[in-house]
C-alpha cells in the first residue's frame, strides 16, 4: 500500500504540504438516529488509526473531518457542500440513514468526489451517479431475505406490514417484502403506516390484530421499533415481529426491553460469529470503546473505510478519477461484514444474516447468500447458509 502510493506521488503532491490525506465523514451523531451516526464514526476512526499506526499511505496520515448531519437529509446535502469546498476533501463516507445519503449523493457526483455509504440500503443512492458507492447490500435483497425467512424457516403464510410511510428506507423494504412474500406463496393480510417520531401505533397495531397474521414486518428504526413493540405486546399481539438492519443498535433493548424476544431482524454480520476476523475486530473494538459491542453500523464504517483508504493505495493518487475507478474494480475484499466485491451498479455484492432477539441478546441463526454468491459460500460454523432464491 505504502510503495504504491509513494511512487504516485511523485508527480501528485496534492496533499504534500501537511502530509495529510483529508476524509469526510457526515452521520447523525445528536438526531433521532445519533447511534448509526455514533457507532460508524467509531469504526471509522478505528480503521484510520490502524493505517496511521502502519505508517499511512505512503507516509501521508489519514485525517478525518467529522460532521453532524443531526438525522436531517438537509444538513447532509449541506455539509457534503461544506466537505468538499471548504475542506478540500478527497473522499467522503456517509454514514447513517438512506435519507441523508441519497440527499447528499448528487453534489458529491457534480464534485467527481468519491463517496461511499456504509448503510445506506435504498437502491436509488448509487444511482446519482458512478462516483457513488456503498458498502452493504440493497433493500432488494434485504426485504427478500426476510420474507425468504418467513416462509421457509418461519413457515409464515399470512404477514402484516407497518412502516415509516414518509421513510425512502421503510417505504422500499415494504416493497420488496411484499412482491418477495407472494413470489413465495404468502399473502399480505394488512399493510399499515406510521410517521417517524410517532407515539401512539394502537389504532394501526388493532388492525393488524383483526387480520390474523401469522409474522408482522416493521422495516423501521429501533427508537420507532421498540415503541411499537411494546404496544403490540400491550394489546396481545404474540407473533414473530421482523425487520431489518434499521433495528441493529444497542439502544434499541433500553428503549424496547422484554417485547422485542421473538422479533427477527436482517442485518449485516453477527457480532456472536467465531471466524478469526470478526472476533479480532469484536476484540479490538471493545478495548478501543469501553467495552462497547460493535453494532453492524461500526463493522459496516469500518469496512467501508478500509475499501476506501486500499482504494486510494491502489490508485496511487488522491485524484478524484482515480479512486473512483480503483473503488468500482474491488474484488473479493475480506471485510468484517463478508467478502465484498462491487457490481456494475457500485453496490456491494455480499451475505446477510438473520438475528433472533432474546433476553438482550441477538442471536444469530443463518447467513443467506445472494444467489451469484451462493456457489462459492462457505457454511458458517454457527448456523446454516442459504441463498436467496431471486
Amino acid at each position: 500500500m505504502a510503495l504504491a502510493f509513494s511512487c504516485a506521488k511523485r508527480n501528485d503532491d496534492s496533499n504534500a504540504p501537511n502530509r495529510t490525506i483529508k476524509i469526510g465523514y457526515f452521520g447523525d451523531l445528536s438526531g433521532p438516529t445519533f447511534n448509526f451516526g455514533q457507532s460508524a464514526i467509531n469504526g471509522v476512526l478505528m480503521a484510520a488509526d490502524e493505517i496511521n499506526q502502519a505508517g499511512g499511505i505512503g507516509g501521508h496520515r489519514i485525517d478525518v473531518v467529522i460532521e453532524d448531519d443531526k438525522g436531517s437529509a438537509e444538513e447532509a446535502a449541506r455539509l457534503t457542500t461544506k466537505l468538499i469546498d471548504n475542506d478540500k476533501v478527497v473522499a467522503i463516507i456517509a454514514g447513517g440513514t438512506s435519507g441523508n445519503s441519497r440527499a447528499a449523493a448528487p453534489k458529491a457526483q457534480s464534485s467527481h468526489t468519491p463517496f461511499i455509504s456504509p448503510s445506506g440500503t435504498d437502491p436509488a443512492i448509487t444511482q446519482a451517479g458512478d462516483y457513488i458507492f456503498r458498502a452493504c447490500f440493497v433493500d432488494t435483497f434485504q426485504g427478500e431475505v426476510m420474507a425468504s425467512f418467513a416462509v421457509n424457516t418461519l413457515k409464515a403464510q399470512k404477514a402484516a406490514i407497518l412502516f415509516d410511510f414518509n421513510s425512502p428506507y421503510g417505504r422500499g423494504l415494504t416493497s420488496y417484502f411484499r412482491t418477495s412474500f407472494a413470489k413465495l406463496g404468502g399473502k399480505i393480510v394488512s399493510e399499515q403506516s406510521y410517521a417517524q417520531g410517532d407515539a401512539d401505533f394502537k389504532g394501526q397495531l388493532s388492525t393488524i390484530r383483526s387480520a390474523e397474521p401469522d409474522v408482522i414486518y416493521i422495516p423501521g428504526y429501533y427508537g420507532d421499533v421498540a415503541l411499537i413493540a411494546k404496544q403490540a405486546r400491550l394489546i396481545g399481539l404474540t407473533q414473530p415481529l421482523l425487520g431489518g438492519d434499521g433495528w441493529d443498535a444497542p439502544e434499541l433493548w433500553q428503549l424496547g426491553g422484554d417485547a422485542l424476544n421473538g422479533a427477527y431482524i436482517s442485518t449485516h454480520y453477527s457480532v456472536d460469529d467465531p471466524s478469526p476476523a470478526i472476533k479480532t475486530f469484536v476484540d479490538l473494538y471493545r478495548q478501543r470503546y469501553g467495552n462497547l459491542l460493535p453494532d453492524a453500523h461500526a463493522a459496516l464504517a469500518y469496512d467501508a473505510a478500509r475499501i476506501l483508504f486500499a482504494a486510494i493505495a491502489s490508485a496511487g493518487s488522491t485524484d478524484g478519477d482515480k479512486v473512483r475507478d480503483a473503488l468500482a474494480q474491488t474484488k473479493n475484499f475480506a471485510g468484517v461484514t463478508g467478502v465484498i466485491s462491487m457490481d456494475a451498479d457500485r453496490n456491494a455484492v455480499k451475505p446477510a444474516v438473520v438475528l433472533k432477539l432474546q433476553d438482550v441478546k441477538f442471536i444469530y441463526q443463518e447467513t443467506i447468500q445472494p444467489q451469484a454468491a451462493a456457489t462459492s459460500a462457505s457454511p458458517s460454523p454457527t448456523g446454516s447458509v442459504k441463498a436467496s432464491p431471486y
